[in-house]
C-alpha cells in the first residue's frame, strides 16, 4: 500500500477587511472579530479542516500573528507560523508555505475570513480535491452560486475543466452567468501538490518564484525580511498560476460558503442565525443599547467604541470608499 500523503491547512490571514470597517480595524481585522456565535472566523476556519489535515500552517503578518497565536494557543493547536513583514499579495503568501513543505505533501489553502456551512458537502469536496491533487493537477474550489452576487469572482467551467475566471462582474454579467448555468463563485480555496504548484509557479511567474524562495531561504523562525519581501512582485495567485496553467481542475461545490466581505453579506448570515431586524429589515450591530429607525428600510447600524457607521444594505460595496478616505487622512480610526 503506498504511503498516505501528509496533508497540511494553509490558513491566509493577510486581509484587513475594509469593507468591514469601522468593525474590522488593523489591529482586529475581520478574522478575529468574535461576531459570529462567539467564536472568530479565524477560529472557525482551524476546527473546520482539523480532521483532515495532518499540520497547520498559518501564512500572517507582523501586525496579526499575535492575534492567530492566541486562538492557537487557545484551543493548544500547535502549527507552523510563518510572518511576513510586509503583504506581497497571494501569490508570495502560498509560495511561502509550499517552500515551508515537502514536494509531495498535499496543501489545502484556505483563507481565515469566511463562512462555511453544510460541513457534509463540505468534506466531500475537500476529498476530491485531494484526489485530483495526488494525480497532479492544482484544485480550485468552485460554489455553486445561490444568486447573481456581483462581490465574487467566478469560474467558468465545463465539467472539471476550467474554461476561464472571471473577475467580479456588475448586475447584468452576473445575472448572465446565472442564467448561463456553467459559472461557479471563486471560492479563493485551492488544492494541489507543492511540486506541482512550485513547477507551475517557476515557469509562468519566475520572478515571484525566485525572489519568494530567496525571502524563505533567509526567514528566522518563520519571520520574512523586510527588504528582501519587497523585491517580490505583489500579485495574486490567478493571476500568477491559475489562468495559466493547464493542470487546473474545478471541485464544484454545494456547501453554504460567503466570504463575509461587506456588511450586506454579514447581515444575511446574522439573519441566518436570529439576530434581530425590526419589521423594515433594519438591524443595529455591535450594541445593545435601544436603537430606533424612522423612515428607514434595509439600513445597518454599526457602533463601536470610536466610530460609527450607519449605510443601506444594498450600498455595502462603498464603504470601502470610507475607509479609503480615512487611509488618505492617514485617520486613527484605522487602527
Amino acid at each position: 500500500m503506498e504511503n498516505k500523503p501528509s496533508i497540511t491547512h494553509v490558513i491566509l490571514t493577510g486581509g484587513v477587511g475594509s469593507r468591514l470597517w469601522p468593525l474590522s480595524r488593523k489591529s482586529q481585522p475581520k478574522q478575529y472579530l468574535d461576531l459570529f456565535e462567539g467564536k472568530s472566523l479565524f477560529e472557525m476556519t482551524v476546527e473546520r479542516n482539523r480532521t483532515i489535515a495532518d499540520k497547520i500552517m498559518v501564512v500572517g503578518n507582523i501586525d496579526n500573528c499575535h492575534l492567530s497565536r492566541k486562538v492557537m494557543e487557545k484551543s493548544s493547536t500547535p502549527y507552523i507560523d510563518i510572518i511576513e513583514s510586509t503583504p506581497r499579495n497571494t501569490a508570495a503568501a502560498i509560495a511561502f508555505a509550499a517552500f515551508a513543505s515537502d514536494p509531495d505533501d498535499i496543501l489545502i489553502v484556505t483563507p481565515s475570513d469566511h463562512i462555511i456551512d453544510a460541513m457534509e458537502q463540505y468534506e466531500e469536496a475537500i476529498i476530491e480535491a485531494v484526489e485530483k491533487a495526488s494525480k497532479g493537477h492544482i484544485v480550485t474550489f468552485g460554489i455553486v452560486p445561490t444568486k447573481p452576487e456581483t462581490g465574487y469572482g467566478y469560474i467558468e467551467r465545463k465539467g472539471d475543466d476550467v474554461i476561464s475566471f472571471r473577475e467580479k462582474p456588475n448586475k447584468v454579467s452576473a445575472t448572465d452567468f446565472i442564467a448561463n448555468g456553467n459559472f461557479l463563485w471563486n471560492s479563493g480555496m485551492f488544492c494541489f501538490k507543492v511540486g506541482v504548484f512550485l513547477d507551475e509557479l517557476k515557469s509562468f511567474t519566475p520572478d515571484v518564484y525566485e525572489k519568494s524562495k530567496i525571502v524563505w531561504e533567509n526567514n528566522i523562525n518563520g519571520n520574512l525580511d523586510l527588504d528582501l519581501s519587497l523585491e517580490i512582485p505583489s500579485i495574486s495567485i490567478d493571476y500568477a498560476v491559475m489562468e495559466r496553467s493547464k493542470k487546473i481542475k474545478v471541485v464544484s461545490s454545494r456547501f453554504t460558503w460567503s466570504d463575509l466581505g461587506s456588511f450586506e453579506s454579514v447581515y444575511d448570515y446574522l439573519v441566518s442565525t436570529g439576530h434581530p431586524v425590526d419589521k423594515d429589515g433594519n438591524m443595529v450591530i455591535g450594541t445593545n443599547k435601544y436603537t430606533a429607525f424612522v423612515g428607514l428600510k434595509n439600513t445597518i447600524f454599526v457602533y463601536t467604541d470610536t466610530a460609527n457607521l450607519i449605510l443601506q444594505k444594498e450600498r455595502s460595496q462603498d464603504v470601502k470608499n470610507v475607509y479609503s478616505e480615512l487611509e488618505r487622512k492617514n485617520s486613527d480610526l484605522l487602527k
